[in-house]
């Protein structure tokens, strides 16, 4: 707890530093964090700004791990940036909510829970794995409100040399988390808002810069909400504050961010089912609540500073580090387990109450520049970072009979773990080095870049003993990355491609009957091949790519009854995603993708061929808004969201049926008193269809949620 408290301490004393000696120098202003931050969003008008598309929904740069902000005609990859507007104009609290327009991810975890995690390109990720600023460890845990961010990216696909390693080990894709900064023009926005059943938010949102040239910002965002959900008996109840402070100079800018998040349901959890039936039953009405007695709350906190300097002229040296300290209780990461048995729906409740308490610390450093070999200009970086987090972890169970279409409910629940042990320490740390070489005025360029990723962890037991086999882990990777850009014609299209490889730190045999049990395998390195071309239009950005991901996995050879890193899951695909203007009033954003991910290298090669469970052949996400030219400032929008069919099981016995889930919404902008005030209305589900939204842990399937009305008001003071 000290060195947490000392690192706490030395990041703000740091920033303080740096604010102090900006002051001295007296630096002229600059671009705020030009890594960073978008410009203001003009939210009455249908133009877009230069930095972005759709209404200022999507922004054209992300933020592309040690490479920094890059627009996205100018990378090798696949990216989607969407912005705070995005989030504001389709009232996401969340962000699997920030995420409805996009194929090619899925959030396979049920609606009025504390958890969120993603299937990207069929491969998972969890909220824990995302990124702050590009820097793994120190975004919030379990479930990710909104509405301190400014742009919520994803980069499809594996990402090590830009990122590192993940705490999770993730490598379908990264999700990285800018949050809101000061800007130019002063901000008071009280936005209040209304969900189905009878939940109610208010969020406050303060920005100002002040000093000589605007060169301090101050950016304060706070929410509390309460109320009942569309789960029958369960309750929410959540808060957020956040403070980002700045200083942006000629040479020299800091950032200071802290924020304080606090979630809690109570009276049930959506189901969760694990199906020993021939076959899947169909999913009950959504609002069922069958273990009306779980609860869940979790609380996180952090603080992270960021500075960056400009040594000399093309030359910008960096540092980051935070401290991010989190604990929850009860039906985290599981829900209601129900084992169904009977074709009636008969099934045995499991009621798992889980502690869970983390405390992460995570930093990075590095130095960008550029500079001229004859006619090749060069973008250089070489960066290091080092994550470290230790876990508390307990849990006890109770388990009853019930039915998931009649629950019976006694309002039962195991008490909390008497007894929560450290079960498992964490220490990651990487070296990168990238180049990124440009031709005949950016016509051609190429990206070199490799990572040298050191992997050390320890493991307990529930009971506090270490684990046989994991007394000492320390295993190390390379994971290099090639990719190129070409303009062929002109600057708006692009034809790129790339090879590079994830990496997930080795899985550990921990079946006690194994001939090597206890056994640490090294890092896997997965690998994946990229074609693609990006192409705009004015206002309207279309990317299409094809893609294979090699991901290594560890399979059971009978024979020898052990343990060994044999399997693989091979996973080919193809993405459209569009954003942007189809007419003057009439504007499309989402996508469609199509995958086909098969398991291969199995024992004997039972399963060799079969589809990987949990992951569709297709998926959509289509959503038109059309501004009405009779009314101004009105907008109708509409979204639909499809998933194929999907398997349940290795062998493919089992399937869950594909769903389709249409929404409806309309926003309208006036001024009311001289002041800009924002009406948003929106049903989601509007069918009220009840289905398997995915496949989760080894297939446990959760629910999607029922139809929901979303309304809210913004007015700008």
């Amino acid at each position: 707890m000290n060195n947490v408290l000392s690192f706490k301490l030395s990041v703000l004393g740091i920033s303080i530093a740096c604010v102090m000696l900006s002051q001295a120098t007296q630096a002229s202003t600059e671009t705020n964090d030009k890594y960073q931050v978008l410009p203001a969003i003009n939210l009455e008008s249908t133009k877009n700004t230069p930095d972005t598309i759709s209404v200022g929904q999507v922004s054209r740069e992300s933020q592309i791990g040690i490479l920094g902000n890059k627009d996205a005609l100018n990378t090798p990859f696949s990216t989607a940036s969407y912005t705070a507007k995005y989030i504001e104009d389709h009232q996401a609290k969340s962000v699997a909510e920030a995420l409805a327009s996009e194929p090619s991810v899925r959030n396979y975890f049920g609606e009025n829970s504390l958890g969120e995690y993603f299937n990207i390109r069929g491969l998972n990720v969890t909220t824990e794995e995302f990124a702050w600023n590009g820097l793994y460890g120190l975004s919030p845990h379990n479930r990710t409100p909104t509405e301190f961010l400014e742009r919520v990216e994803v980069l499809r696909g594996t990402s090590a040399m830009l990122y590192g390693m993940s705490l999770g080990g993730s490598v379908g894709g990264t999700v990285n988390l800018v949050p809101k900064r000061a800007k130019d023009e002063p901000i008071t926005r009280f936005t209040t808002s209304y969900t189905s059943k009878s939940n109610v938010d208010g969020h406050l949102d303060v920005g100002r810069r002040f000093g000589e040239g605007n060169k301090f910002g101050v950016r304060v965002n706070t929410v509390k909400g309460h109320g009942d959900t569309t789960l029958n008996g369960q309750t929410e109840d959540r808060t957020l504050g956040s403070i980002a402070l700045d200083y942006r100079g000629d040479r020299l800018r800091t950032s200071l961010d802290a924020y304080y998040i606090k979630e809690k349901y109570e009276g049930g959890m959506p189901l969760m089912a694990y199906f020993t039936t021939s076959s899947i039953l169909k999913a009950p009405k959504d609002s069922t609540n069958i273990m009306k007695g779980a609860y869940a709350s979790s609380e996180t906190k952090a603080i992270i500073g960021h500075v960056e300097y400009d040594v000399v002229p093309n030359w910008t040296a960096y540092v980051s580090g935070g401290t991010k300290e989190q604990e929850s209780h009860g039906a985290i990461a599981n829900n209601a387990l129900c084992t169904v048995s009977s074709t009636d729906g008969g099934c045995l409740a499991i009621g798992r109450n889980i502690t869970n308490i983390t405390h992460t610390t995570s930093g990075g450093l590095g130095i960008r520049g550029q500079f001229k070999t004859g006619v090749i200009d060069h973008n250089l970086v070489l960066s290091g970072n080092v994550e470290k987090q230790n876990t508390d972890s307990g849990y006890s169970t109770l388990s009853w009979k019930s039915n998931i279409y009649a629950p019976i409910n006694n309002n039962l629940f195991p008490n909390d773990p008497t007894f929560v042990p450290k079960t498992k320490g964490t220490t990651l740390s990487g070296i990168a080095l990238a180049d990124n070489l440009s031709f005949v005025d950016g016509k051609y360029q190429l990206l070199l870049g490799t990572r040298f990723q050191n992997v050390k962890s320890q493991s307990w037991t529930n009971s506090g003993i270490a684990i046989t086999g994991t007394t000492y882990y320390k295993k190390s990777a390379v994971t290099p990355a090639i990719g190129f850009v070409i303009k062929p014609w002109n600057n708006s299209i692009s034809l790129y491609g790339n090879y590079i490889e994830g990496l997930s730190q080795g899985d550990q045999v921990t079946a006690t009957t194994a001939t090597n049990y206890g056994q640490v395998f090294a890092p896997y390195k997965t690998k994946q091949y990229e074609l693609g071309t990006k192409w705009e239009n004015g206002n309207f950005r279309n990317t299409l790519s094809i893609y294979q991901i090699n991901k290594p996995s560890m399979i059971y050879d009978k024979s020898s009854n052990s343990y060994n890193a044999d399997g693989e899951q091979r996973n080919r695909g193809i993405e459209w995603t569009t954003a942007g203007n189809i007419t003057e009033s009439v504007r499309l954003l989402g996508g469609v993708s199509y995958i086909d991910a098969i398991t291969t290298k199995t024992a004997s090669g039972t399963y060799n061929g079969n589809r990987a469970y949990g992951v569709p052949h297709w998926q959509s996400n289509l959503g038109l808004e059309w501004d009405i030219p009779q009314l101004q400032g009105l907008t109708l929008t509409t979204n639909t969201v499809y998933t194929g069919s999907e398997y349940v099981d290795t062998a493919n016995t089992k399937q869950i049926p594909s769903w389709f889930r249409w929404d409806l919404g309309a926003r309208y902008i006036t001024s009311i008193a001289g002041h800009k005030t924002t009406f948003i209305g929106g049903v989601e589900n509007v069918m009220n269809k009840n289905y398997w939204t995915g496949v989760y842990a080894g297939y446990y399937l959760s629910e999607g949620a029922p139809r929901t009305l979303k309304l809210s008001m913004s007015f700008d003071f």
